[in-house]
């Protein structure tokens, strides 16, 4: 089990994927045509077919990559320390958050 976890690590570490997020310009990814027009194309098609569901979490998704690259969740932490009174409302909210999108999975029927 250990060798599968590592090489699942491996291949992680590998591909550089989080350091590919991090370093995400979202100025030019919402001005790159390349990629607006799949996005607008795929948000006018879910209203289209009425997958609220679906725009709902986009949005969810959208407004979580955003807010984690502002300047209060750059100050989560300063020098090694956690700001626990900076932290407990990010928590807070983002229980809401998966609250609300368990009750739209499970709670709900379309």
């Amino acid at each position: 089990m250990q060798e599968y976890l590592q090489k699942i690590t491996d291949f992680w570490d590998s591909t550089h994927i989080y350091q590919q997020v991090t370093d995400v310009d979202a100025v030019a990814l919402f001005s790159n045509p390349w990629f607006m027009v799949p996005f607008v194309i795929g948000i006018i098609y879910l209203i289209y077919k009425q997958g609220w569901k679906n725009l709902i979490i986009i949005g969810i998704l959208t407004f979580v990559w955003w807010i984690s690259g502002t300047a209060y969740m750059n100050s989560l932490i300063i020098g090694d320390e956690i700001q626990l009174e900076r932290v407990l409302p990010v928590v807070f909210g983002g229980a809401v958050l998966l609250g609300f999108v368990i009750y739209l999975f499970f709670g709900r029927s379309d």
